[in-house]
């Protein structure tokens, strides 16, 4: 059985809905799944995981919320060479460019990334859960 971690920063509460539906999809598809803040999870904890499903929405110019999320991120840059992990988000605005970047920088770690990141506008609609739930399943 695979350990998948889900960690997430939500301003809104929609990042958290895509939190728990790609939740859903690994224990679905016979994971053991830990769901975590990005204040409940450090660098330290990578190595603990088989696989981990990162989000964040889009904050300022199209960035990562830079509080909590990006420095715990950041921290953890170093060990995901290698890392089987999946992104996804949601947005109020722009085209997804801080999603294209962000992939760009785990590719840049060396990370794998296992399927199409996920994007939604506001709040995830049937669609984008969905996606959420088929994303979970593709880390496992």
């Amino acid at each position: 059985m695979s350990k998948v971690a889900v960690v997430y920063w939500s301003g809104t509460g929609n990042t958290e809905m895509m939190a728990q539906k790609v939740a859903e999809g690994a224990k679905e598809a016979g994971a053991e799944v830990t769901v975590l803040t990005s204040a409940e999870f450090s660098a330290d904890d990578v190595d603990a995981y088989d696989a981990i499903a990162f989000g964040c929405p889009a904050m300022g110019a199209e960035e990562l919320e830079d509080t909590e999320f990006e420095p715990m991120f950041s921290a953890c840059e170093s060990k995901l060479s290698g890392k089987k992990i999946a992104l996804f988000g949601s947005y109020g605005w722009g085209d997804g460019e801080w999603m294209r970047t962000w992939e760009e920088t785990c590719k840049n770690d060396g990370a794998d990334l296992v399927c199409d990141s996920v994007i939604c506008a506001d709040a995830p609609d049937d669609e984008a859960e969905a996606a959420c739930a088929a994303l979970g399943k593709a880390l496992c």
